[in-house]
């Protein structure tokens, strides 16, 4: 067992067993953005396939088709409309994933949440430390430093679905902290680096939509019809403002309430997440994919991007930095804090979480189009690097994965066992003496049935009591 929160005089358990309620609420969640990241890998090999076939004009066409009122300088493109828009609701779920972690997830206890913060902040620092390095040696330019920051949650477990390889749901938890807190750096990064021309009088009316949004849902104000159209609004001052429009979509999520009022089965974040969370992950994340990741690659395409300092800063930031920054900053926090690794598991499957977290793919593709908006080769070779690198990591997670797998499988088989067939798992009621009582009668009842089928099989005279 876990030590409790309170316990200030024991070791934490790093990767330890989640609570019941949290790890049935971790594997609805992430059964969505596992049938997600499965579309987003089809909609990354159909984008591949149109851009590098006889459909590439086609494809161009569609991308650069624009409609919109130009009167609300919204007159974008297919492909913006999917960058600027429909991300947004990918933010949005990204921003009450990470509210509910910062209430009733990894996030709420600061001593349970060093650990994992440490380990993705380092995941961030040491991509970009990567990018920067090869960029400086070779003179490149430095603008895509952030690109290598970013863990794809929905391509990292579309790929574990693909590989048919099931994490404990502790590994499953870390990975997901992992991207949590990825995403909000990655969207103060693009807020902070990648907006230009700020229009104040625009953010300051979209901040006072934020404010109108936050005191109607506090005040209990129901209904789609009154929030969506206020979303649109303050998406549109937003994209306005020159601030990047997603920043719109985390401001909202965080507003929402976590927390349970009386009378409440499911908090309202917790409703609206599972409402929309299929439409991010099933419809927005995939179309977005579909129209950025659609790049030529030729024989010297591909050699441009190992040759090329950009190119090689966002593969090798991806492959290496975002490996050893996640796992180095979880060793040295175990290292120097009361955290301790999990006995069931080992420091290679921190590795392989590490490997994971380097399939940058949804958010280094828009801040490969944020960086280098000047220059769309640039642009394109950028994400052409991002394809290799996700791939490359994954392969190496996969790898890991794959020699582990026993050892999951087994952990897996521990966690579900549900011997009393009450629908809870047997290793969360260990310690409750009802349960101890039922497991002694049902032991004790096939221990008879035991003796009994013995009995019948030695010749024994058995009646519907038993044996005579």
């Amino acid at each position: 067992m876990n030590p409790p929160p309170h316990d200030k005089g024991r070791r934490s358990v790093f990767l330890g067993r989640l609570p019941l309620g949290e790890r049935t609420f971790l594997a609805e969640a992430l059964r969505t953005e596992t049938v997600g990241g499965v579309l987003l890998l089809a909609a990354a090999v159909l984008a591949l396939l149109l851009a590098n076939t006889g459909a590439s004009g086609f494809y161009e066409d569609v991308k650069n088709f624009h409609f919109g009122p130009e009167a609300l300088h919204l007159n974008l493109s297919v492909a913006d409309w999917a960058k600027d828009g429909l991300l947004t609701v990918f933010f949005f779920v990204a921003g009450i994933e990470l509210k509910r972690e910062l209430v009733a997830g990894e996030l709420r206890d600061a001593k349970a949440a060093a650990l994992p913060i440490v380990s993705a902040l380092c995941g961030m620092v040491v991509p970009a430390l990567v990018y920067v390095g090869f960029t400086m040696s070779g003179g490149g330019d430095m603008n895509g430093w952030a690109i290598p920051m970013a863990t794809d949650i929905a391509f990292a477990l579309g790929v574990l679905a693909v590989l048919g390889t099931g994490l404990p749901s502790s590994l499953r938890a870390f990975l997901l902290t992992l991207a949590v807190v990825d995403d909000l750096g990655a969207i103060v990064i693009i807020a902070i680096f990648y907006s230009a021309g700020i229009s104040f009088a625009a953010l300051g009316a979209a901040v006072l939509g934020l404010a109108v949004f936050w005191f109607l849902h506090h005040k209990g104000v129901r209904g789609w019809y009154v929030y969506v159209p206020l979303a649109l609004v303050i998406w549109g001052l937003m994209h306005a403002s020159g601030v990047h429009a997603t920043v719109a979509g985390v401001a909202m999520g965080l507003m929402l309430r976590c927390t349970l009022k009386p009378g409440e089965t499911t908090s309202p974040a917790e409703h609206i997440e599972h409402a929309v969370r299929p439409l991010s992950a099933g419809l927005a994340v995939p179309l977005f994919a579909l129209f950025a990741a659609g790049v030529a690659i030729s024989g010297g395409a591909l050699t441009d991007v190992f040759t090329k300092p950009e190119t090689l800063g966002v593969v090798f930031g991806l492959l290496v930095g975002k490996t050893v920054g996640v796992f180095g900053g979880a060793w040295l926090a175990a290292r120097f804090t009361k955290a301790e690794l999990n006995k069931e598991l080992g420091w290679a499957d921190v590795l392989a979480i590490a490997a994971l977290s380097g399939i940058g793919f949804t958010v280094s593709l828009l801040i490969s189009e944020l960086a280098f908006s000047g220059d769309a080769g640039l642009a394109d070779e950028a994400k052409a690097a991002v394809l290799i690198g996700s791939l490359m990591a994954a392969v190496l997670a996969g790898v890991v994965l794959k020699v582990r797998a026993r050892k999951y499988r087994s952990l897996l088989d521990e966690e579900d066992r549900d011997e009393d067939g009450d629908g809870i798992p047997d290793v969360y009621e260990q310690d409750k003496p009802e349960y101890h009582l039922r497991m002694a009668a049902l032991h004790e009842a096939k221990a008879a049935e035991h003796r009994r089928l013995a009995e019948v099989a030695g010749g024994a005279d058995v009646t519907d009591d038993g044996p005579a």
